[in-house]
């Protein structure tokens, strides 16, 4: 389905059912953002989940974003980086409350 200019498609990759493992891909004119990309963490059955493939090609991903630094939100970064075939950077803005 094609979208239109302006519009936004949201699915979540991971995170659902669950408190671990935040991962949300927004889609708009065109451009694929991941909001965090965490590890699954906890039980067993949950920590497999880091195995499974990633549903979205690593190289399509613009930019990820991240809501805070907890390794179930950002956690997964080195493993969708190292299956990246293109050079990127990720840069942090760090601030004080």
């Amino acid at each position: 389905m094609q979208q239109k200019e302006g519009e936004f498609r949201l699915k979540f990759l991971g995170g659902v059912q669950t408190v671990t493992g935040s991962k949300s891909l927004v889609e708009v004119d065109g451009k694929k953002i991941l909001i965090d990309c965490g590890l699954f963490q906890g039980l067993k059955n949950l920590r497999r989940l880091n195995w499974d493939d990633f549903t979205v090609s690593p190289e399509s991903i613009e930019c990820i974003i991240l809501t805070h630094a907890h390794l179930d939100h950002c956690g997964y970064i080195p493993v969708l980086v190292k299956k990246d075939s293109k050079e990127k950077y990720i840069a942090l803005y760090l601030h004080k409350n």
